[in-house]
């Protein structure tokens, strides 16, 4: 092992105890402190996290994947990837200083952003990372005056893909000669393609037409005395087993796009920039009920099975959509509640909303709920929390930081003690985070669906 990670940094789970298991103990906990000052908190399972690394090795045998720190930069989430070998792929000056704070070699670290402070430029300079992408004229002129030895990567725009970042972020194909020769003139050398097809992009050709570009824009390069090697596919890659488009489905695209425009021994590193697909469903969320108001429906001749007049129910909960679940704003997802205590079968339901803390009528995170009777002080339970949640910051200021709990299996510990090749200390971008030799004996037994609900520990 490399170091990065040890026993003291998370909870050991032995066999038959899950994550909900865990959850009730600290639920507990909480309840039953005197300070009452717990609102919410994590439980990140890191054996989840172990298993879909290995799931990816064996669906892209030949990418080197790169975790997106802004998803989820937790101590543990980091920590476990680097054991894993990971590159890490950053996007300000607070990213880089976070992962090479435990010790991660700036070879392995791209500064993907293509819109970049200049302040930020030499931080990356002074501090040996070397990796940078850009995608038009002045951004190249503030690498070249800030950072004159920086590796470029030109990020193409993925014109196929309806996701609006084609519109913020990258160079059309009409653009990306100037730019090589621009490049060129300045003596600043561009040593790969990028693209980025969007979250949840639903056209998987898509993905092919983008790599057909890049494949165009490596022998513009080519041509133009560039020593162009990376290939970046970017990410976008589902973070849940039941999305639309299923994971399995886009390496099948991709592994056929490379083997038609990059086929194996080209010379060419590819790598995959990955968020949601490595920490989605480890995170679970426990979040508390810290107020309630039953309001009447004012519906003349409407009345419950009890001949009471009807109500629903508000619940304000301790996080909102201005902090762990922006999703609601940003993904406009509908999160649904687990209760933590089971309720019986005759229990009645009431018609429900959940708000956050805020007074504010945009602070709704579920509407049309139907739930039992629940109190001040209960716990709700909502799984798959683990993408963009950990270390956003709330927009609210003076806000708090949940507190996370790590836990793993004996199983997932001892894949990572065991069974994988310690990575890579080489501070050369070239020979950056290659692929680890993962004990392939394990891995179907590690990419199996959990045993335990709402979510397991391995």
């Amino acid at each position: 092992m490399a170091g990065y990670l040890s026993e003291t940094d998370f909870v050991m789970v032995e066999e038959g105890f899950s994550t909900r298991d865990l959850l009730e103990e600290l639920t507990l906990g909480a309840s039953q402190a005197t300070t009452g000052d717990v609102a919410a908190f994590f439980v990140a399972d890191l054996g989840a996290v172990v298993r879909r690394h290995f799931c990816f090795l064996k669906c892209l045998p030949r990418v080197r994947p790169f975790y997106t720190v802004k998803c989820n930069s937790s101590p543990g989430v980091l920590k476990v990837l680097a054991e894993l070998g990971l590159g890490f792929s950053c996007a300000n000056k607070a990213e880089m200083e976070l992962v090479q704070r435990i010790g991660i070699p700036a070879g392995k670290i791209i500064y993907a952003n293509p819109c970049k402070q200049i302040a930020q430029i030499k931080y990356a300079a002074k501090h040996g990372v070397r990796l940078l992408s850009f995608d038009n004229e002045l951004e190249l002129a503030k690498v070249v005056k800030s950072h004159p030895s920086a590796k470029m990567v030109l990020h193409i725009a993925a014109e196929d893909s309806p996701s609006r970042l084609s519109f913020k972020f990258g160079a059309s194909l009409k653009s990306c000669r100037h730019l090589l020769e621009n490049a060129k003139r300045s003596h600043m050398e561009v040593v790969g393609v990028s693209f980025h097809v969007g979250t949840g992009c639903p056209d998987l050709q898509a993905y092919t037409q983008s790599i057909a570009d890049a494949r165009l824009v490596f022998e513009m390069g080519s041509e133009l005395g560039h020593r162009m090697h990376i290939l970046d596919l970017g990410g976008g890659f589902p973070g849940l087993e039941g999305a639309k488009v299923r994971f399995e489905e886009i390496c099948s695209v991709i592994n056929s796009a490379l083997d038609l425009y990059f086929p194996e021994g080209c010379g060419v590193d590819i790598l995959a920039e990955l968020g949601r697909y490595y920490v989605t469903s480890a995170f679970t969320l426990a979040v508390s009920i810290i107020a309630k108001k039953e309001v009447l429906l004012d519906q003349p001749g409407r009345e419950e099975e009890s001949g009471s007049t009807p109500k629903t129910i508000v619940y304000h909960l301790g996080e909102g959509v201005y902090g762990i679940f922006n999703s609601v704003l940003f993904d406009n997802t509908c999160p649904t509640p687990i209760l933590q205590k089971k309720s019986s079968m005759e229990q009645p339901l009431y018609s429900s909303s959940l708000w956050g803390p805020v007074v504010d009528g945009c602070d709704c995170i579920a509407e049309g709920l139907w739930l039992p009777q629940l109190h001040v002080g209960d716990w709700l339970v909502f799984e798959n929390m683990g993408a963009y949640t950990v270390g956003m910051g709330s927009l609210l200021e003076g806000a708090q930081t949940c507190r996370v709990t790590y836990a793993m299996s004996r199983v997932a510990w001892e894949a990572l003690r065991g069974q994988l090749l310690p990575a890579e200390q080489d501070e050369d971008t070239e020979g950056m985070c290659k692929p680890l030799s993962c004990g392939w004996e394990i891995t179907d037994t590690l990419c199996v669906g959990p045993v335990f609900t709402p979510a397991s520990i391995m």
